[in-house]
């Protein structure tokens, strides 16, 4: 009977050890769900805030150093960015959300999404376009693009 007892408890503490040492189960990152094009910034014109979906921006940002911002809700491949078909440069940077709106995460919260920050260098007006596919499934794909003037 002690023999009994004792494997019992053996089994108890093995499958105890077991369930301590599996992998934590993780959310699956969302798929892509919004991309949206909402700023786009010059030193001729300031900031205009193009978020409404327009598909051309109302001032005349033309020169260098224009900047363009993007938000990516949901996690995508690895973006195509272009400016007339020529490939733009950016970086992004990690957003949570609070309630009902979207802000930088900083050092806590749940990544939910990107803003990306394009920097157009040189290029001085053109049709920026922005497009990804879902990470997972479905492997949807979304875009946004705006004319920049």
């Amino acid at each position: 009977m002690r023999s009994t007892v004792k494997m019992t408890a053996l089994a108890l503490l093995g499958a105890t050890a077991c369930w301590l040492a599996a992998p934590a189960m993780a959310r699956s990152a969302p798929p892509l769900s919004r991309v949206e094009i909402l700023k786009v910034l010059s030193p001729s014109c300031g900031l205009e805030d193009v978020s409404d979906g327009r598909e051309r921006t109302q001032c005349d940002h033309n020169g260098p150093n224009i900047k363009v911002y993007v938000l990516e809700i949901g996690y995508g491949r690895e973006p195509h960015v272009t400016l007339d078909g020529f490939e733009v440069d950016g970086t992004r940077s990690p957003v949570c959300e609070d309630g009902s709106s979207y802000v930088p995460c900083g050092n806590s919260g749940t990544t939910v999404g990107y803003v990306y920050v394009f920097d157009l260098a040189d290029k001085q007006e053109g049709t920026f376009s922005f497009r990804n596919t879902s990470l997972n499934a479905p492997g949807n794909s979304l875009g946004a693009q705006i004319y920049i003037k």
